[in-house]
This record gives structure tokens, sequence and C-alpha cells, in this order.
């Protein structure tokens, strides 16, 4: 099914490049340094892959446990951290810059955030970002903490004016997020079937869905629903291409689905994905953080955040 799948080139196969991770998650290509930086969640360190020399080093070893990461419209860091629970920005994505990080938001209201875990940002500059309780309930990927302000949602952060609004409270474990290439959609993974504390709430649902929402004048999340169900394991982090398609992890591939939730390709992976970007010079070469490694594979196409970009650009 691989081999023969117009989204991968021909004769693509599945390379591991870097190892000797605990959990690995939160890849983002940084084109400047032609590298893909990702998190060593448990080991409280984030890393880089060289895709030009192939070295995998350290670029921080006391990350306060950052997870998830993307772009943002000048080309900087957003990621998100357990440890500080926060949203943070790190400037350093040019060549022998080191660590630059510096809080963008890190309380609703009066309360803490839980503990920020994916982050998207929208081509009109604004930030959104899942907030899931896993930094503060699991030892090994923060600091022991409370929901302080008593759920786990998706926000909408705008750094013009510091504004902070929830825009999705009905997915009990928001982990990853992703808009279609004209951002009139918002998809929003659940992996409350893995729940924080690893105890079972029977009041409350434990899913495994990948949810989309209609964006409605560019701020508002609407008309939830399930736009399919990862199985095995449960979705973690997913990307959109620039055909609308929705990639995800897995607990042992990437899976691919249309635009109609029709599954499309699998790509088997022989460890627990967590996350995956796309990257390489010309932005086809699919990033895989599984567990322990770091894989990669040569696709057909591209992230859709560069076709929204391109379009407000334009």
């Amino acid at each position: 099914m691989t081999a023969s799948s117009p989204l991968l080139e021909q004769g693509a196969a599945l390379q591991r490049v870097a190892t000797g991770a605990v959990w690995a998650e939160g890849p983002v290509w940084l084109p400047q340094r032609r590298c893909v930086r990702f998190s060593d969640i448990h080991s409280n360190r984030i890393v880089e892959f060289s895709e030009e020399t192939g070295d995998l080093t350290v670029f921080d070893d006391d990350a306060e446990f950052t997870n998830g990461r993307t772009l943002d419209l000048d080309g900087n860091v957003v990621e998100c951290s357990h440890g500080r629970r926060a949203l943070q920005r790190d400037t350093a994505v040019r060549p022998g810059e080191g660590p630059a990080p510096h809080t963008l938001v890190d309380r609703f209201g009066d309360v803490r955030l839980n503990s920020p875990n994916d982050v998207v940002v929208k081509s009109d500059g604004t930030i959104w970002f899942s907030d899931p309780s896993y930094g503060i309930m699991r030892p090994e990927e923060g600091h022991a903490g409370e929901e302080e302000y008593g759920d786990r949602y998706v926000f909408r952060f705008d750094p013009s004016n510091g504004s902070i609004v929830p825009v999705v409270m009905d997915v009990e474990a928001p982990n990853g997020l992703a808009f279609s290439p004209d951002e009139r959609t918002l998809y929003v993974t659940d992996s409350s079937a893995s729940p924080a504390s690893g105890e079972v709430d029977p009041d409350r649902p434990a899913g495994h869905a990948i949810h989309a929402y209609d964006v409605y004048g560019g701020r508002h999340a609407k008309n939830g629903r399930v736009f399919t169900e990862v199985s095995p394991g449960l979705p973690d982090g997913i990307r959109v291409d620039e055909h609308g398609n929705v990639w995800s992890s897995s607990l042992d591939a990437v899976q691919v689905f249309a635009p109609s939730g029709e599954r499309i390709l699998r790509i088997a992976v022989p460890e627990k994905i967590g996350n995956l970007c796309f990257g390489g010079d010309d932005g086809r070469t699919l990033y895989i953080a599984a567990t322990s490694s770091l894989y990669r594979i040569r696709t057909t196409t591209r992230d859709a955040i560069h076709v929204a970009r391109e379009a407000a650009v334009a």
C-alpha cells in the first residue's frame, strides 16, 4: 500500500535517521539551520537532527519539558512548555544560536494553564494551542499541579493584544492541531483514551478520534464532529498537507485520511508515534518522532501551512 501511493515518491522507504530518545515529540523543520528540532520530553531536553551532517545534537538540556512546536510568521519557534505551563517563543532559529525562550502566555484569566501540548499558527498571526493536563498529571512529563480552570481546552492566543479565549471546549483531552489549507476547518485530536492520570473516570469520555470544526470569521470554531477514529492506539500529533489530507500518528503507523475521512495511506513505523512534520529544503520530507527515534520518508506533498501563508501574502 505504501509503495504505490501517489502521496509518496516512487521507491520511497522509511529511514531511521536518529535515535536515543525516551519519548520523542514536537518536531519542526528549521530552514535556516536545515535541521529538525524536536523534544525528548522525559529526558527534559531538546535535540536537533542536521539534514546536512546527519548528526543529532543537544540544543537544550534543561528544556522544562517542551512538547509541540511550530513556526510563527517571522520564522521563530513557538512551542509548548509542560514545565512552565506556558506557550513560549524561541528566536534561536539561525545557525549557532542557543536557546532563547520567552513566555507568551501562561494564564487564562487569574489561573494558570494546565500544560500546553501542541500548537499551530494561523496566517493572521494568531496562535491556537491545546491544553490537556499531561504535564501536571504525569511526573515524567512536567511538574505536579492542578487543573486550575477545571477543564482542558483549545485556546486562541492573539499576540497583538495578549487576548486568550477558549475556542474548543468539548474535546476531553485535546492534543494535536492542524488547519485545512483554506483555514476553514480546524482538526483536533483527542488522546483521552490514554488518560493523563492513568485512571479512567467513568463519568468522562475516553476517546481516540480526530475532531473537525468549522472556523468562522477566522476566530470561532463551530459545528464540532468526529472526523475519524484512529486505531490502533490513538491520534497524537497531526499535520494536513496542501491537498487537505490529514496525516496522523497512531500506535504503529502514520495514517493518512482524505478530507472525506477515508483512510488512503498507512506508513508502518516500528515504534509508537508521537508527532510528525514536513521538512527538507523542498518541504516534501515527512519527519516522524516515534518513541526513541526520528524517522523520515519522502513524499510528493507539502504542509498546508505553506499554502495558507502563500495565499495570505498574495
